[in-house]
């Protein structure tokens, strides 16, 4: 028990710093915002925004922006302050290390890895579906065998359904176009990523400056026609009304939906080996990244909202539906455009992560060293896993249905967020003279109210949800004992202490 839990200290993280394997300083904290802006502001705002509207919460999902919105905030301070102190890539992963212990790290590796690989799946569907209708515009329809997975699931009928279809190739090409600039750099990603969120957030404005014109204040009336609840617990709902299929609706059940469209905040903590002076720029592209894209959902939903009846808003695309509605059909087209440039670039920073969690981890020995630390003699990339993160979500993307695997990437968010919020409570009591660059305010009420709102939106979750969670864990715990625990290397360090009869450092 005491090798499962065993953390790894402060000393030792920072020795990961030196060596071949390093990774290149080249971001600075415009750059690492610009990474942050462009996770985050993607499908959410276009797509999962009318529909949540619509089935959910209506008007009142701008009050459930601001509690997704809030509960992250929580997290991206919790997460700032580990980022300052351990600047090497992880994240989450790394943070669970030397707080928790070994066992738990694995846990939560394993779950950034299902919410990146499985995230960036679900992007690049999205991605496929806003790019056919560009084209579409242009009277170019792509043949149906090639234009989605070969079936779909049914959540109405409970069942699989044959879509005539062989392989979403769009998707699959802009992941394999995806992979290629990752394995290429860090500074030729960033810049790629700083161009599409410059082209995202200015349709963001667009809809934002135009569509006030447009609201008619009439439509947030009833403000909240589900209620300001929907809390439940393993399928059991505690406060608030049900749907048809018996899931919560309501302002809080609308929060945790739509949380998908807050996922990528995190993802700049993975890079803070990347940054030119991570214990000040982590800090400040977390935090700025969270803030300004907040704001801009709220006010998003306010003018969805207020231009169209929440129960008339389009489930499938309501921001370019509501201008269609409003009388203005061209900016429909604006609108798919800024899409496909917005998806694009989420795309790129959630698989430009994945691959530095390998690295954190295959640096303790929890996966194979040989091949997920083997970071490239010129571009100082992960390329290799890179490359198979890459296979591996093009793969997804291609033939599986990834409709029903959309808030089993929430759940996997919020539990890491829940761990971070937990590891910093538990550090400052293990670790109190350690050199914080940044300090989470106001402990511990920061940190308990960030795990306390991430239970509350991960029990407003579908059961479902908790099942598919819990078995992709069990998963990974049985590969962390057929393989990580083995071949752990704080494990094989203190071994080797001991058969020495030195004393164990830190």
């Amino acid at each position: 028990m005491n090798q499962l839990f065993r953390t790894k200290s402060l000393a030792l993280l920072m020795e990961e710093m030196t060596g071949e394997n390093r990774l290149r300083r080249v971001l600075g904290p415009v750059q690492l915002t610009s990474l942050g802006v462009g996770a985050i502001i993607g499908a959410g705002i276009f797509v999962a925004t009318g529909s949540a509207a619509h089935n959910v919460a209506g008007p009142s999902l701008m009050i459930s922006y601001v509690l997704a919105g809030v509960t992250c905030i929580f997290a991206a301070l919790c997460y700032a302050e580990f980022a300052s102190m351990v600047p090497v890539a992880g994240s989450a992963y790394t943070y669970a290390y030397a707080t928790l212990g070994e066992l738990f790290a694995w846990i939560i590796g394993w779950d950034l890895v299902l919410e990146y690989a499985v995230g960036s799946a679900t992007v690049a569907n999205g991605w496929s579906g806003y790019f056919q209708s560009v084209l579409a515009k242009f009277g170019i329809q792509l043949p149906a065998a090639l234009s989605g997975p070969p079936m779909i699931y049914d959540t109405a009928a409970g069942q699989f359904v044959q879509t005539g279809g062989i392989v979403n190739l769009p998707a699959v090409l802009i992941v394999a176009i995806v992979t290629i600039v990752l394995v290429k750099g860090i500074q030729e990603s960033a810049r790629f990523n700083a161009t599409m969120v410059g082209v995202k957030l200015a349709a963001v404005l667009f809809v934002i400056l135009v569509g006030a014109f447009f609201v008619d204040p009439d439509n947030w009336t009833p403000f909240a026609p589900y209620g300001m609840t929907g809390v439940s617990f393993f399928g059991n709902t505690l406060f608030g009304q049900v749907n048809a299929g018996g899931q919560p609706v309501g302002m809080i059940a609308g929060a945790a939906i739509i949380f998908f469209a807050y996922i990528g905040f995190d993802s700049v903590s993975t890079h803070a080996e990347e940054a030119k002076n991570p214990k000040r720029d982590v800090p400040i592209g977390i935090i700025a990244s969270l803030v300004i894209c907040t704001v801009l959902y709220i006010a998003v939903v306010a003018v969805l909202t207020g231009m169209v009846r929440y129960d008339r808003i389009s489930i499938d695309a309501g921001v370019s539906d509501a201008f269609k509605q409003a009388g203005l059909p061209w900016a429909e087209f604006i609108i798919a455009s800024a899409g496909v440039a917005g998806i694009t670039s989420v795309l790129l920073v959630l698989m430009l992560s994945a691959p530095r969690v390998f690295l954190a981890m295959a640096r303790d020995g929890m996966v194979p060293r040989a091949f997920f630390a083997d970071v490239h003699p010129t571009f100082r990339t992960p390329w290799k896993s890179t490359i198979l993160v890459g296979v591996f979500v093009a793969t997804m993307a291609g033939f599986l249905p990834l409709d029903a695997l959309l808030h089993l990437t929430n759940i996997g968010t919020l539990f890491a967020f829940l761990i971070v919020c937990a590891a910093v409570l538990i550090m400052r009591q293990t670790n109190p003279a350690a050199e914080r660059p940044f300090r989470a305010p106001f402990y511990p009420v920061v940190p308990i109210l960030g795990i306390l709102s991430c239970l509350l939106l991960m029990f407003s979750l579908p059961v479902e949800n908790w099942y598919r969670l819990i078995l992709w864990l069990a998963l990974g715990l049985v590969l962390y004992f057929m393989y990580g625990h083995r071949h752990s290397a704080l494990r094989k360090r203190d071994e080797a202490i001991a058969a020495s009869g030195a004393p164990r450092r830190g």
